[in-house]
């Protein structure tokens, strides 16, 4: 009995030293944008640096991490290296860890309120409503993220216009149509600061609650590539 309870115990370390790995790869707040930005779609280490504001050696490193932990993979295309995740379900995890965040740690409360103020309800719409609403044609849906994250992919039917574009683009948008537009996430500000443009152009515009990961984590409709009509 006594070597079996050992056995046993020895198997518990084990599993959760696995579970632990993951939990190591996740504690960094690099790392976590990373993740974030690989949801919507695979980058460059060029890519990823340049974003975040990290040197290239210390992305790499970052990333090197995140590969140990069979959390992403890459591909190399004649000098490039591409990051995609792993797997959807990584997706899932840092989707978690953001939640329990915004349900447990009331700073981070404090410190959205401070940077995006007091975002109005009525200026938001969630994936069930924007469905409905895209289906009978009611509204135009704007993809305010850069291009390349548009190409791999988007809400099925969605323009691509991203925000440094929006001024110069305002001609093509009518003042008859009504706009929502989304961005990578809840924290996110493309597609609040279009908003923002689109009604002070005088222009209809609410935005997306959530971003283009959460849109396809729930099964809703999603494209690749250039979609047929849109803006250029």
């Amino acid at each position: 009995m006594a070597a079996e309870t050992r056995r046993h115990r020895e198997f518990k370390d084990r599993l959760y030293g696995q579970f632990a790995r993951i939990g190591k790869a996740l504690s960094n707040p690099h790392r976590l944008e990373v993740l974030e930005l690989l949801a919507q779609g695979e980058r460059t280490v060029e890519s990823l640096a340049g974003e975040i504001g990290l040197s290239l050696a210390n992305a790499s490193q970052h990333l090197q991490t995140l590969r140990q932990a069979s959390l992403v993979e890459s591909r190399k295309d004649g000098l490039y290296v591409y990051y995609r995740l792993a797997d959807p379900a990584v997706a899932d995890v840092s989707k978690a860890v953001r939640t329990v965040a915004e349900h447990r740690l009331a700073e981070l409360d404090r410190l959205v309120r401070d940077h995006f103020g007091e975002r109005s309800s009525a200026e938001a719409v969630g994936m069930e409503e924007l469905l409905r609403r895209a289906r009978s044609r009611e509204i135009v849906v704007l993809d305010t993220r850069p291009p390349s994250e548009y190409l791999a992919g988007h809400i099925a039917g969605a323009i691509s216009v991203p925000v440094e574009e929006l001024q110069r683009r305002l001609r093509q948008l009518p003042k008859t149509k009504e706009y929502v537009a989304y961005c990578r996430g809840p924290y996110c500000v493309y597609a609040d600061h279009a908003v923002e443009i689109l009604r002070s152009k005088g222009r209809r515009a609410q935005r997306l609650l959530e971003g283009f990961p959460e849109w396809r984590a729930a099964g809703f409709p999603v494209q690749t590539g250039l979609e047929e009509g849109a803006l250029r």
